[in-house]
């Protein structure tokens, strides 16, 4: 159920090895405005076991250059990659991705895709999750049911799974430069993913791989923009080239109103199910465990959630036992659970040291001062603390 990355990857996997797998989404794969759009080393190794490396010439991609830091208008460090990874971080237009994994599962007999279909119930027999329930009133039996279907997951709420909320770090309000005139914007960006940090607050923007530039504006937690809230286009562009370096700036206050779209308002909500499984019934990605989106994890976990899982289940499935069937979920979560505590702990550190150059003007001011200085030992400390959310917790077996 969900064909986002999890759902739609591990649909792949398991039909590739003749298994017969029902797909359903209840919103079609529409593209939507803003989706994650990094994968991480630990993603595109992921996608490179599933036999997606390198990313087919369908998916819109961007391989990122480097990632710069911008203090009160001053360059602290700069970072370029692949940062000591096999791979650099890349951009990609996640809905090319999710079109990619559905075309090659279509080639592939006993794949069915129902899109435009909502599930809406769970299917119970002798204490066990035997299917779903469709909203056309029609039941899907199914020796397993997959839980895929985000971070409201429906599914997880009638299986009466239960998520332990956090305290969300951040929201975000993303906006979309486009043409015309983000031309000379992507040009200066350069392949970098720029964060701007000043007295009037904090962005990064990015240059997309769908074109043009994505800015996500952070703000606190379940609150407003920033007061007076920017009433039009041409105000946010004035914000947002107050604390920006003087090149950056001067783009930003030339760029016309039409250009920009947004903001949007993504709902944050972090978490994590301690329990994955039911009898008959297994989470995967945000169902499982809402990410933050910093560093863009939510698409990178979700796809290392899909590689493990689809390396338990195959057997299992094959053997259509229930009790192999429910110790293979069993395995899943195991093996998952533990990177995912940690990746989750690190957003948490990473979203405190940038709360913190957010609210201490002295500090942020001193280091722009002496970024000179400052700046080599911040970017060694920065690297280190980025090891594990580039390139995951631990090596996971890729031998499918």
């Amino acid at each position: 159920m969900g064909a986002g990355p999890a759902g739609a990857s591990l649909a792949l996997l398991l039909a590739r090895r003749g298994l017969p797998v029902d797909l359903i989404d209840a919103t079609g794969r529409g593209g939507r405005p803003f989706r994650g759009e990094g994968l991480m080393p630990s993603g595109l190794a992921a996608l490179a076991a599933m036999g997606l490396q390198p990313l087919p010439p369908a998916v819109a991609q961007r391989p990122l250059a480097a990632w710069s830091f911008f203090l009160d208008g001053e360059l602290l460090f700069e970072a370029p990659e692949p940062m000591g990874s096999p791979l650099p971080c890349t951009l990609i237009d996640q809905d090319t991705l999710l079109q990619e994994l559905l075309a090659q599962a279509s080639r592939l007999e006993g794949f069915r895709f129902h899109a435009g279909q909502a599930a809406t119930d769970l299917l119970e027999q002798d204490g066990r999750i035997a299917g779903v329930r469709l909203a056309d009133g029609s039941a899907l039996e199914a020796d397993l049911v997959v839980a895929c279907d985000g971070r409201e997951s429906m599914l997880r709420r009638k299986a009466g799974l239960e998520l332990e909320s956090a305290p969300s770090p951040l929201d975000v309000l993303w906006f979309r430069l486009e043409a015309p005139g983000s031309e000379a914007l992507v040009h200066w960006l350069a392949g970098r993913f720029v964060t701007v940090v000043g007295a009037a607050g904090s962005y990064a923007l990015f240059p997309s791989a769908r074109g043009g530039v994505q800015l996500g504006w952070a703000i606190e937690p379940g609150g407003a923009a920033p007061a007076p809230t920017p009433a039009s286009p041409g105000e946010w562009l004035a914000l947002w080239a107050r604390d920006a370096p003087e090149p950056l700036a001067r783009l930003l206050r030339s760029l016309v109103a039409a250009a920009v779209q947004g903001p949007v308002r993504l709902p944050v909500r972090v978490g994590l199910c301690p329990c994955w499984q039911r009898p008959g019934l297994l989470l995967l990605g945000d169902a499982a465990h809402p990410m933050s989106p910093l560093r863009a994890q939510g698409i990178n976990m979700a796809l290392r959630d899909a590689l493990v899982a689809a390396r338990h289940l195959e057997p299992a499935l094959l053997e259509a036992e229930p009790a192999a069937i429910d110790a293979a979920t069993a395995a899943i979560a195991a093996r998952r659970l533990p990177e995912i505590r940690r990746i989750q702990q690190l957003q948490q550190e990473e979203a405190r040291r940038a709360d913190l150059l957010r609210r201490r003007h002295r500090l942020r001011s001193l280091l722009a001062r002496t970024a000179r200085w400052s700046g080599p030992l911040l970017e060694r400390r920065w690297r280190a603390t980025q090891w594990e959310l580039r390139n995951g917790v631990e090596a996971i077996a890729t031998d499918l």
